[in-house]
């Protein structure tokens, strides 16, 4: 059995490391929140009280927080990671960040003798709580050997990608999918809802058909029904979107339907429901609309 260490304990790391735990691994768990480290020490984790202490007991160091200046503070900040690694132990970072600032981050620990895999996710609460995600990973390929049976504790579709920064992109043109789909879906059922057809009954037909999609099957789901209690919250559908944006602008591309769906996104956060699931991308169109889905 191994020495894990878990930072991040939030809607999706805290099912993620009970997984773990579950398979019978020796977890070392870190959260801000300290309801969440008691929460798995109750479980039979091992409550740590820094990142530093994570990763001082550890071989593997998994990282699951929000955002690109979230796991820099955790591997260099004070207290964080670098301060305890010892050399020839593995970082995975299963967060959501910038491919670019990953590729810097794994050239630091590199030359602290320290291995990297970026491995975000794809699948939202359900499919942390199911051990069914999708995980795309960068990395080298003897690494990635090293750490597959921890994702197959965790996830489904385990695809090693590429390089450090690759396992990134791959989340990056994964939630562009994402995004759209959701704004697609939504524009339909408005349109079929403000037609007078029923949307519930629009939804039921279209997943038959070349249409179906699981985001039309679950997010179509939330939309008629207003359940919009956040799986995946629309600041982290923005900030991911927002990477896609400052990607292209760096490779030079041009992607008007992204920039769209992100201007939508920004539409609702303006109303301050942020936190809300991102299905509720649907809540701006209904706005232009004068129509709610649901009526």
């Amino acid at each position: 059995m191994a020495n894990i260490g878990f930072i991040g304990l939030g809607i999706m790391g805290k099912p993620m490391s009970g997984h773990l735990l579950a398979a019978g691994h020796t977890v070392h768990v870190y959260d801000v929140i300290p309801g969440s480290i008691k929460e798995l020490a109750s479980k039979g984790a091992v409550a740590c009280s820094s990142c530093k202490e994570v990763a001082q007991k550890s071989d593997i160091i998994i990282i699951m927080v929000p955002d690109t200046p979230d796991v820099e503070a955790v591997l260099f900040g004070k207290d964080g990671v670098a301060e305890g690694v010892r050399s020839s132990s593995i970082v995975v970072d299963m967060s959501s960040i910038s491919p670019i600032a990953t590729k810097e981050f794994a050239k630091k620990l590199d030359a602290m003798g320290v291995e990297m895999l970026d491995a975000p996710v794809s699948g939202g609460q359900v499919g942390a709580e199911k051990a069914a995600l999708s995980i795309m990973v960068g990395g080298k390929p003897k690494v990635f050997a090293q750490i597959k049976p921890y994702f197959e504790i965790m996830g489904k579709n385990i695809i090693h990608i590429g390089g450090n920064g690759d396992g990134q992109t791959c989340k990056v043109a994964n939630q562009i999918v994402v995004g759209l789909t959701i704004e697609a879906i939504s524009e339909a059922l408005l349109f079929a809802s403000k037609a007078g057809a029923d949307p519930a009954k629009v939804r039921e037909a279209l997943l038959g058909g070349f249409a179906q999609s699981r985001i039309l099957d679950l997010h179509g789901e939330r939309m008629i029904k207003r359940t919009f209690a956040p799986g995946f919250r629309i600041r982290h559908q923005q900030k991911d979107l927002n990477l896609a944006l400052e990607g292209a602008r760096i490779l030079g591309l041009s992607l008007p339907n992204t920039a769209t769906a992100q201007e939508l996104y920004n539409a609702v956060a303006a109303q301050g429901d942020s936190d809300l699931d991102h299905s509720a991308l649907v809540l701006a169109l209904e706005k232009l609309a004068n129509h709610k889905v649901s009526g």
